[in-house]
């Protein structure tokens, strides 16, 4: 019974999938019903039935986003390429100019529970004044009122029974979304729409359709043809009309990286600092970390236990709270810092205006960030080590720095090392930090889209695609995918490395 129904409900979803014009998803909806319905009703398929959740959970949240981003990325789409070419010409088709110098102001009058619209000429004009019919102007749930069909008008006698007083402009208001979706039709075959407040004129198409899918205009008589190359109905002459339509360009946005000169300046520039932002972060926060899980692994030292807990607190804490607060000890006039500064050695850096500056305030508060994680697992990894050695090591003479070089480093590194991959590998993805410190800048100036001197990858994709008044999805996507590929490179050489130690310690 569930199975029916469940089965019922698919094909309805289907069907309408396939009236709204979707055949694509209609199959695809299809399908993926129907091997639901089949891991879930045969009793072939139980062991299926444990593993099915997690893998469709995996398409479509994993597999299907990134293979969208791929496609996008060998598009045009941004924010003047969002519509098909088939909806970009039906919205061009649909505008239309009203015919200002033969338009006709309008009156709304009261009559009984309904309403009159009186149409004459504008003031100081000459000719006839009509009349409608009582008219119902209230809205039907769809928001378009009662009255469907144009609503035909008559001349107005001179000897009519005068009309009630007009709305003022308030009131008239008040009706504007109902009157606005009227359409009146003039005895001689004129049909007015609604062209303002105080007046209805005729609305003539400002385009016309070409026999080859071309639009004219018709006040200029210009021909524009869709060029698929570039995602525009153009002219002769280079005109482009908005909206444009969304195109394949196919490797136009990955060369725009390698070739265009004013976006691989930024590019290349914002690509090393992003290697080096994660790079150093690790690096500082491993031998920061690692010192101070020496230091408190030393049995000697008293209150181990209050140090540790002391500095563990900067991972205990929500790290944008951190952030926020880093970014408010830095203000170059009231932080804390520069005040310090100020009072030791007279100076007061601006952090957030110099580009060096702010790339070494960034990897301050993310090495501070980041040291209490490295320092939990260099602590767990010491405990590891075999008492014995230190003891044969103290036998023979060494010291502190010997023991460090020869014992605990050798023994530390290799566990460590994939996991400082996983680490670096964050890092080069850590949009939260720039976002809320820096937000990326300076920028970089005489650049075509938005960079900054501080911004990483991730964040210089957000920027293009969100950003930006030109809203670049495409090349937005193509630079997502180039990170992809760099952190699953990243993730394959962490895995290599942990099978090889799994492989040594056999």
């Amino acid at each position: 019974m569930l199975l029916g129904t469940a089965a019922l409900v698919l094909l309805w979803l289907v069907l309408r999938l396939h009236a709204a014009g979707e055949p694509l998803w209609a199959v695809l909806a299809l399908a993926a019903g129907a091997a639901t319905l089949y891991v879930f009703g045969s009793a072939r398929t139980l062991a299926a039935r444990y593993l099915y959740p997690g893998v469709v959970g995996m398409l479509l949240f994993v597999a299907l986003p990134l293979l969208y981003t791929v496609q996008i990325g060998f598009t045009n789409y941004s924010a003047t390429n969002l519509l098909t070419e088939e909806r970009a010409r039906a919205y061009l088709l649909d505008q239309a100019t009203i015919d200002e110098e033969h338009a006709l102001a309008f009156s709304l009058h009261a009559d009984g529970a309904r309403w009159r619209i009186r149409l004459a000429p504008a003031e100081g004009g000459a000719g006839a004044a009509f009349i409608s019919p009582p008219l119902d102007l209230v809205a039907t749930p769809d928001g378009a009122p009662m009255a469907g069909t144009p609503v035909a008008l008559a001349p107005l006698p001179a000897d009519a029974p005068p009309l009630a007083p007009a709305l003022g402009l308030r009131d008239k208001l008040r009706h504007r979304d109902a009157v606005m979706r009227l359409k009146l039709a003039l005895p001689d075959g004129r049909l007015l729409s609604y062209a303002g407040v105080h007046e209805f004129g005729t609305a003539e198409p400002a385009w016309l359709p070409g026999a080859d899918g071309a639009l004219t205009h018709k006040p200029s008589g210009t021909i524009y043809r869709a060029n698929r190359e570039t995602g525009f109905f153009e002219s002769a002459d280079g005109l482009r009309l908005q909206p444009g339509f969304k195109v394949g360009v196919g490797w136009r946005n990955y060369s725009r990286m390698l070739f265009d000169a004013d976006l691989r300046g930024p590019f290349v520039s914002i690509f090393i600092w992003t290697v080096l932002f994660a790079g150093l972060t690790v690096l500082f926060s491993t031998v920061l970390g690692m010192t101070l899980a020496v230091l408190l692994n030393w049995e000697a030292l008293r209150g181990r236990t209050v140090y540790r807990t002391l500095l563990f607190l900067p991972y205990a804490v929500p790290g944008f709270i951190s952030i926020l607060v880093f970014k408010g000890l830095f203000n170059q006039n009231f932080g804390e810092i520069n005040a310090i500064l100020n009072a030791l050695f007279g100076i007061r850096p601006a952090w957030f205006a110099d580009p060096l500056l702010a790339k070494v305030m960034i990897l301050i508060v993310n090495t501070w960030l980041g040291y209490p994680y490295i320092m939990l697992l260099c602590s767990g990894l010491l405990k590891a080590i075999p008492a014995d050695l230190y003891e044969a090591s103290a036998i023979a003479g060494a010291g502190p720095m010997t023991n460090f070089l020869r014992i605990t480093a050798p023994l530390i590194a290799r566990p460590l090392t994939p996991l400082l991959i996983s680490a670096f590998a964050f890092n080069f993805n850590n949009f939260v930090l720039i976002s809320l410190l820096t937000d990326g800048r300076p920028d970089f100036l005489n650049t075509k889209l938005p960079a900054g001197t501080t911004d990483i990858l991730v964040s210089y994709t957000y920027r293009i695609a969100f950003t930006d008044a030109g809203a670049n999805f495409g090349l937005a996507a193509a630079i997502s995918t180039l990170i992809f590929v760099i952190v699953a490179l990243m993730s394959v050489i962490n895995l290599r490395l942990t099978r090889a130690q799994a492989d040594n310690r056999s």
